[in-house]
C-alpha cells in the first residue's frame, strides 16, 4: 500500500492506519447497503417530523466527528428545510443552555467511532434533561460502545451501525469518518438511494484510483520538507480543511503543524503563518461562483514572494490552473460529473489522509500509535462530567 510493503508497514506500526485508509472505497459500498437494509426504519423515524425550520437538526461529535457535521451542513441546508447546525459535543457539554433549546423539536445526530466518548454520552443526557421534544440518531462504528448500548429499547433513538471494519484500530479516524459522513448524507436523501447506488459505484472506483496512483505525487510534494501545512476551503470544504489539518497534526504528533482556514478568512491575519517552509493546499469548489474566490487566492499565494509551495486540489483538470500553483492534484475524469460536494469531500479527504500518513512515516512517528506517551488517546480520557441543574 502507498508504495510500502506490508511487512514494512507492520514493522513501523502503521499497518492498521494504512489499511484503514486504503479500504474506504469498499466500505462506502457497504455503508450504502447498511442504509438500504434499514430504509424502513429510517423512514419510520422521520415520519413524525415535518421538514420545516421549526425542526432543528444538530450534528454533534468531538474532534473529527465534529467536522463531519461541518462538512454536511452547508450542503444539506441548501437542499432541505430543516434547521441544520453543526455543534461540537465539547461546546454543548460545557455550555448546554447556549446550544440546547427547551421548546424546539430537535433531532441530534451523534457521531462516534468508538461510541464511548464521554462528551457524546453527556450531550445525550443533557438533551434528554433540557429539551422537551428531542430525538436522536446514533451513527457509530462500535456495536459494543456506550452509544449502541444506550440505544437499546429507546423509542426516540435510531441506531445505525457502520461497517465492522470502519471501527478503526489505528489512532486517527479515517474509515470511520467517511462511512459516518456518507450514512448521514444518505438518511436525508433516502428517496434517492437508487441514484446513489450508481454514483457510489463510480465514487468507489475513483477513490481506488486515487489511493493506487497518487501516493508517489504526494511523496514528491512532501520532499519539500514543509514544517507548516495549511488547508483552505469554503462551504463544505471548510470543514474538510479542518479535518485535513487535524489528521496531519495527529499523525505527525505535531512535528508538522497543520492549520486550516476559510478561503476568504485566510487574508484576515491567518496568512501571517506562511513562511518559506509552508505548504498550502486549496480545495477548489465546483461551484462556479465560489471557485472564483478560490482561484483568486490561489493566484495570490502563488505570486507572493518567498519559497512556500501552493497546491490546488480540483475535481477536474484545467490547464490554466497549472500556471498559478506549484502543482495540481485533480480527480479522474468522471468525477467532474459529480456535483455533490459531500461525495467530492470523500474523495478529496483521501489526498489529505495519505499525505498525513506519509508525513508520519517521514517524521519517524508510528502512525498507529503516534502518541505512545498517552498525552492524547484514541478515545479521550480524563474528562469529568458534572451534573447540570435544570433550566428554570
Amino acid at each position: 500500500m502507498f508504495g510500502i510493503r506490508e511487512e514494512v508497514w507492520k514493522n513501523i506500526n502503521g499497518f492498521n492506519t494504512a489499511t484503514e485508509i486504503y479500504q474506504q472505497p469498499e466500505l462506502w459500498l457497504e455503508t450504502l447497503q447498511i442504509i438500504q437494509n434499514n430504509i424502513e426504519k429510517i423512514k419510520g423515524f422521520f415520519a413524525g417530523f415535518q421538514e420545516n425550520k421549526n425542526t432543528r437538526v444538530i450534528f454533534a461529535g468531538a474532534g473529527t466527528s465534529a467536522y463531519i457535521g461541518e462538512i454536511l451542513v452547508p450542503y444539506l441546508q441548501r437542499k432541505y428545510n430543516y434547521r441544520f447546525e453543526a455543534i461540537p459535543t465539547t461546546h454543548i457539554v460545557t455550555n448546554p443552555e447556549n446550544y440546547l433549546e427547551k421548546d424546539t423539536t430537535t433531532i441530534i445526530i451523534s457521531f462516534g467511532r468508538s461510541g464511548n466518548s464521554p462528551e457524546s454520552m453527556a450531550t445525550f443526557n443533557l438533551a434528554e434533561q433540557l429539551i422537551n421534544d428531542v430525538h436522536h440518531i446514533f451513527i457509530t462504528c462500535n456495536p459494543d460502545g456506550e452509544m449502541a448500548k444506550t440505544a437499546k429499547d429507546k423509542k426516540n433513538i435510531l441506531l445505525l451501525l457502520m461497517p465492522e471494519k470502519s471501527n478503526d484500530k489505528g489512532f486517527a479516524m479515517t474509515s470511520s469518518l467517511t462511512c459516518m459522513m456518507l450514512a448521514a448524507l444518505l438518511i436525508f436523501d433516502i428517496q434517492n438511494l437508487e441514484n446513489y447506488s450508481k454514483q457510489l459505484a463510480e465514487i468507489a472506483n475513483i477513490g481506488k484510483n486515487i489511493l493506487d496512483n497518487n501516493h508517489q505525487k504526494l511523496s514528491e510534494i512532501l520532499n519539500s520538507t514543509p514544517k507548516r501545512v495549511i488547508y483552505l476551503g469554503s462551504g463544505s470544504f471548510y470543514g474538510l480543511s479542518k479535518e485535513s489539518a487535524l489528521k496531519l497534526l495527529e499523525l505527525t504528533r505535531g512535528k508538522i503543524i497543520g492549520y486550516s482556514e476559510s478561503v476568504l478568512g485566510f487574508r484576515h491575519g491567518p496568512k501571517s503563518i506562511v513562511n518559506d517552509e509552508t505548504l498550502v493546499f486549496i480545495f477548489l469548489s465546483q461551484d462556479a461562483y465560489s471557485r472564483k474566490y478560490d482561484i483568486d487566492l490561489l493566484k495570490e499565494i502563488y505570486n507572493d514572494p518567498g519559497d512556500h509551495t501552493v497546491i490546488a486540489i480540483s475535481a477536474n483538470f484545467e490547464n490554466d490552473l497549472k500556471e498559478i500553483c506549484n502543482d495540481l492534484l485533480y480527480l479522474p475524469e468522471k468525477a467532474a460529473e459529480i456535483d455533490n460536494p459531500i461525495l467530492i469531500s470523500m474523495l478529496y479527504i483521501l489526498y489529505a489522509q495519505v499525505f498525513a500518513l506519509l508525513a508520519s512515516v517521514k517524521s519517524g512517528i508510528e502512525p498507529d500509535n503516534p502518541n505512545p506517551g498517552g498525552i492524547v488517546n484514541r478515545v479521550v480520557k480524563g474528562v469529568n462530567i458534572y451534573p447540570y441543574g435544570k433550566i428554570n
